[in-house]
């Protein structure tokens, strides 16, 4: 992928977004203001253990909703996916497909909640004695229980705030998000109608989210979602590594695999040039541009 100059400055606003600091502030200068095409406010929840408190940020379209609702695009990391929003990239989105935005975060005013998220976006790894990561040590295993209050608590809240197209739902992650985004893909396929995976984390556990991929053929149904899958070409295959080697390999690799089941859509796209940090902004934007492009 080939990006301008100027497209290029407006993703990586700040060169903290390609490195960010473990105690970077979230920005909330969007959802101060009142003069975009979309107004956003937020709901709160807890996990139903009362250890992880969410925050999501809703942005609703200032036009009518569509008959059948509006499509919905459910961003994880959401204190870092409210941050990276730009007011052109929500106007553009207006005239197109304005879908219902849904930032899921955290109650805090760090951009990235590393303890919860690292708990939330990690499945179950069979066979470990002691679900912990094993880049931070922290309590992971935590996916199943996340995607259970997405779909029992969280879509219900959202409906009672805008009419919503069951029908056209969207999920995007970023690193141990993209990582969630495959893990909700291959164990409920149902659940969105897309799947958009930026930089997720395949090397986590020795691939073991690879693993998963095998049901997915029997757990599809009727179901026919869409899988896009993001990587940067300056991104490490592996966090503890060097920048080396074919480091899209294992990406591909996967793709190739998903091509042979049957109901389901997938492309990938590389991003030339852009490392870990800076797939954040420019895989949301990316996702964006197409759903902006969608009416027009």
């Amino acid at each position: 992928m080939k990006i301008p100059t100027l497209a290029l400055a407006l993703l990586l606003t700040g060169t903290a977004l390609a490195q960010p600091h473990p105690e970077q502030k979230m920005d909330t200068t969007l959802l101060q203001r009142q003069d975009l095409a979309y107004r956003f406010s937020h709901l709160d929840l807890d996990s139903r253990d009362g250890q992880r408190h969410y925050r999501l940020w809703i942005g609703k379209p200032q036009r009518p909703a569509p008959a059948n609702g509006y499509p919905v695009l459910w961003m994880l990391d959401g204190n870092a996916a409210i941050s990276a929003l730009a007011s052109q990239q929500l106007q553009a989105l207006a005239n197109g497909e304005a879908p219902l935005l849904v930032a899921i975060g955290y109650q805090t005013d760090q951009r990235i909640e590393r303890a919860a998220r690292t708990y939330d976006y990690t499945p179950v790894v069979p066979g470990l004695a002691a679900q912990r990561d094993p880049l931070t040590g922290q309590a992971s295993g935590g996916a199943d229980e996340f995607l259970d209050l997405l779909e029992q608590r969280m879509r219900p809240m959202v409906a009672a705030v805008a009419p919503v197209d069951p029908q056209q739902q969207t999920l995007w992650g970023h690193s141990y998000g993209g990582l969630l985004t495959l893990h909700a893909l291959f164990t409920r396929p149902w659940l969105f109608s897309h799947y958009a995976a930026a930089s997720p984390s395949l090397w986590w556990h020795d691939g073991a989210i690879v693993a998963e991929m095998q049901r997915l053929q029997a757990r599809l149904g009727t179901s026919r979602p869409s899988l896009l899958l993001m990587r940067g070409t300056r991104e490490p295959a592996n966090p503890r590594e060097p920048l080396q080697g074919d480091v899209q390999r294992s990406a591909r690799e996967l793709v190739a695999s998903l091509a042979g089941v049957k109901g389901l859509s997938v492309t990938f796209q590389p991003f030339d040039g852009l490392d870990h940090g800076a797939m954040l902004p420019a895989s949301l934007r990316w996702v964006m541009d197409r759903m902006s492009r969608s009416t027009q």
